[in-house]
């Protein structure tokens, strides 16, 4: 790891830091910039996923204000993002590199097109307002979303803070703070899996914790004034470049 890398990697660090917390986009900047050093594609994931703790720690400790007087709501999220990401590190672990260079492209294909299509958040907090209560079956969905976040994790918070919106009836702030804190929980076990059970590129994984720590601080303050739409968009469209690419690349 050379300088420039080291540099590049930080900066990596704070752009998907930034676009992780505003809105869950953080894997589809950081994933391709480690890959763009030369990291294998498992180590390269098992890297990233341990380097998004500090986003976690950046990005939930700039969201105290939204997060008071949640308690009661995220718990069992808590619960369900804990059981969800133990689940995806497993099947990380027990799946074939070869496989999961072929599956990482549609993940993330996918990921670009859930980017691409999801309303607007106003617009489904606006729908979600008369809700008097949250629904039961939430900590099962959070629980199913977080076994993607703990396998790969590409837009995973993109799918959760679409679901809290649509249901909890909260403004973008309050859901955007518990996305965090919920996939930080699962971001956070899968991480520790890795760190005993897998090969984490520690010279790259350093950088890059850098960056999405100042990333991760900044963002929940941008996410209180700054539009999203053209962010989401560039990255929708570069994912999808990405996915393209990588496909490619397995299966030729």
């Amino acid at each position: 790891m050379n300088v420039l890398e080291f540099a590049f990697l930080v900066l990596a660090g704070i752009g998907a830091g930034l676009s992780g917390s505003i809105a869950g986009l953080a894997s589809l900047v950081s994933y391709p910039a480690l890959l763009a050093t030369g990291i294998p594609p498992v180590t390269a994931n098992v890297t990233n996923t341990v380097a998004l703790v500090l986003n976690a720690v950046g990005s939930v400790s700039a969201s105290r204000p939204e997060l008071r007087g949640q308690g009661r709501r995220v718990r069992p999220l808590l619960v369900a993002a804990t059981l969800g990401g133990t689940t995806g590190a497993a099947l990380l672990l027990l799946t074939p590199t070869e496989a999961f260079e072929r599956i990482v492209p549609w993940l993330i294909a996918f990921a670009s097109v859930a980017i691409l299509v999801q309303r607007p958040p106003r617009e489904l907090a606006a729908e979600a307002a008369g809700h008097a209560r949250d629904p039961r079956w939430l900590p099962v969905g959070t629980f199913a979303v977080t076994i993607y976040g703990g396998y790969f994790g590409a837009a995973a918070g993109v799918l959760l803070l679409a679901m809290y919106l649509l249901t909890t009836g909260e403004k973008l702030p309050r859901s955007n703070a518990m996305k965090n804190l919920v996939l930080g929980v699962a971001n956070g076990i899968a991480a520790l899996a890795f760190v005993v059970l897998a090969d984490v590129a520690w010279s790259a994984a350093l950088p890059l914790a850098i960056g999405f720590f100042a990333g991760g601080r900044i963002g929940p303050r941008v996410v209180r004034r700054a539009p999203q739409a053209a962010l989401r968009t560039l990255i929708a469209v570069a994912g999808l470049g990405l996915a393209v690419h990588l496909g490619v690349q397995a299966y030729t």
